[in-house]
């Protein structure tokens, strides 16, 4: 049993799973297809969800913000004894795979899977025609604060299967359901503070501490400003009162400002010069709508997320050193920044939960290998904002050394193939940082190395020429491409410009084509690239 993931990979909860009371373990009944696929939703119900918070309380824990949140958490918890003490339900609305049909029309499959154990929702309804399902919709609005569970609209789907079959989808959704959703529920508060939060990748939003009032049945406290574009645009101020409502029913925003109430008093909010959690300068950069902390190796609030950049296949690559593991790594004190990964003990590791000598054994190990490295990889670890593989290959190719990049000023690292002033800033900006400048210092303490970076020899077959790869090549890997490219003394970027030579487009192409197109670059099909491969010189301009 999974999650949905991304679509393509989901978390095994299976043993949790197990434990929800309206998810059968043996079917009941007969007549059900050898494997067969159910889909649906884990829900708290609401006289569940405020007893759990009573209990919660009254263990003087924390309480849960709303039941959407509490019930994906207790799904994903480790422990199932966790998950089996939370009071989840599973309501059944399709299925996946099947080894055979189980019905000709969704309401048919839906009363199979009541029949076999599962408890489908009494609200199921087969409606004819658009005036019906309004009805529908209608009806449901109306009883939605007497339901024994949160939802935030309807759904309606062709009831036929043969017809969903023959409808498809879309890239993102099917063609023959739609979900109707319904207004947003809104009420009136005070925002008592606006605080800057400081996000695992360094983005900083303001966000509204508000007098606490109830929206669709959960009491909100904070609201998301977003930047300080937001805040001007609806002159939110300390001391205000404004109209607060919970966008899809899960994230509370702010509407708009009842200005007439405005007290006299009411402060404007800026955006902070020192990131309040760790004190590292705060940057905008020209184009983008928010701001950051450029102290991403050491401010503890994006302390999870730089280690797991760090740690990295493209990086350092430091084999099995997943999130549920940093997550533990962190919360016990083990690791505050990546330099701390090159200090861990085996003691340390065995004493966490799913961590056995062998397991703890084989991470040293690749902590260890991790020590080899390339200036590139090095430099793309850090995690810099706006420095993604290709520029971190193109900084290494033209510096080759890193002491030289950190001294660089903004002017001199414009002079490097596409980094921009942008770019440049972002660099300079997080190399001034002390904090950023410690840790890469005792990264190099602990042994990290790397051989200087060959510059690419002026005589190579594809010097001096620029490539771009977008869709999926059959005969290799995106990685194989880049690497057969470089050797022949090209350099490959991840955007297409004026300056590129080549774009090389494989199936199921991205954006990167459309772009090609329009400023007249030439593309290559995958027999026209395995060509330029052989023969290289063909191929200049």
């Amino acid at each position: 049993m999974g999650t949905r993931g991304d679509g393509y990979r989901g978390e095994d909860v299976t043993p949790n799973v197990r434990t929800i009371r309206t998810v059968p373990l043996r079917l009941q009944g007969e007549g059900w297809p050898r494997v067969l696929e159910v889909r649906g939703e884990v829900v708290i119900p609401k006289d569940d969800f405020r007893r759990l918070n009573d209990e919660r309380l009254a263990r003087g824990e924390p309480p849960f913000a709303n039941p959407r949140n509490a019930a994906a958490g207790s799904l994903r918890q480790l422990d199932p004894k966790v998950t089996a003490v939370r009071p989840l339900a599973f309501f059944p609305w399709g299925f996946g795979e099947l080894s055979e049909p189980i019905a000709q029309s969704h309401a048919q499959a839906l009363e199979r899977l009541r029949g076999w154990g599962f408890r489908v929702t009494e609200h199921l309804e087969v409606a004819d025609g658009i005036e019906r399902c309004l009805e529908y919709y209608r009806r449901i609005l109306a009883l939605r604060d007497g339901l024994p569970f949160e939802m935030d609209g309807v759904v309606y789907k062709v009831d036929d299967l043969a017809a969903c079959e023959r409808l498809g989808y879309t890239a993102r959704a099917p063609r023959w359901a739609v979900a109707h959703k319904f207004p947003a529920e809104e009420a009136t508060t005070v925002v008592e503070d606006i605080i800057a939060s400081v996000g695992r990748t360094g983005i900083i939003t303001p966000v509204a501490v508000l007098r606490p009032v109830r929206v669709s049945g959960v009491t909100v406290t904070r609201a998301s400003l977003h930047n300080q574009d937001e805040v001007d645009r609806k002159d939110v101020r300390i001391g205000d009162t404004v109209i607060v409502r919970r966008a899809g029913e899960v994230i509370p925003e702010i509407v708009a400002v009842v200005k007439e109430k405005r007290p006299r008093g009411a402060r404007r909010w800026r955006m902070p010069e020192r990131c309040p959690v760790c004190g590292s300068q705060v940057v905008r950069l020209p184009g983008e709508a928010h701001h950051r902390c450029m102290g991403g190796l050491y401010c503890p609030a994006q302390r999870k997320g730089a280690i797991l950049h760090f740690a990295s296949r493209r990086a350092m690559d430091i084999d099995g050193l997943g999130e549920k593991l940093v997550d533990q790594l962190v919360e016990k004190g083990l690791v505050k920044d990546p330099a701390d990964l090159y200090r861990l003990r085996k003691e340390d590791l065995v004493a966490l939960e799913r961590m056995g000598e062998k397991s703890a054994a084989n991470l040293l190990a690749a902590i260890e290998r991790s020590k080899s490295t390339t200036l590139a990889r090095f430099l793309y670890a850090l995690g810099i904002p706006q420095v993604g593989e290709a520029t971190a290959q193109a900084l290494a190719e033209h510096f080759g050394d890193l002491d030289a990049i950190m001294k660089a000023t903004p002017e001199q690292l414009e002079e490097v193939p596409d980094v921009g002033p942008v770019v440049a800033r972002a660099i300079h900006s997080f190399f001034r940082e002390r904090h950023n400048r410690d840790v890469i210092r005792r990264l190099l303490k602990a042994g990290v190395h790397w051989p200087r970076p060959r510059r690419r020899a002026a005589g190579a077959p594809l010097a001096g020429m620029t490539f771009v790869l977008t869709g999926a090549l059959e005969s290799m890997t995106r990685e194989e491409a880049r690497r057969r490219l470089k050797a022949l003394g090209a350099k490959v970027t991840d955007s297409v410009s004026r300056r590129t030579s080549y774009v090389v487009v494989g199936e199921a192409p991205g954006s990167k084509l459309d772009k090609a197109r329009a400023l007249g670059v030439p593309t290559l099909d995958e027999r026209a690239f395995l060509e330029l491969l052989e023969r290289p010189e063909r191929f200049r301009r």
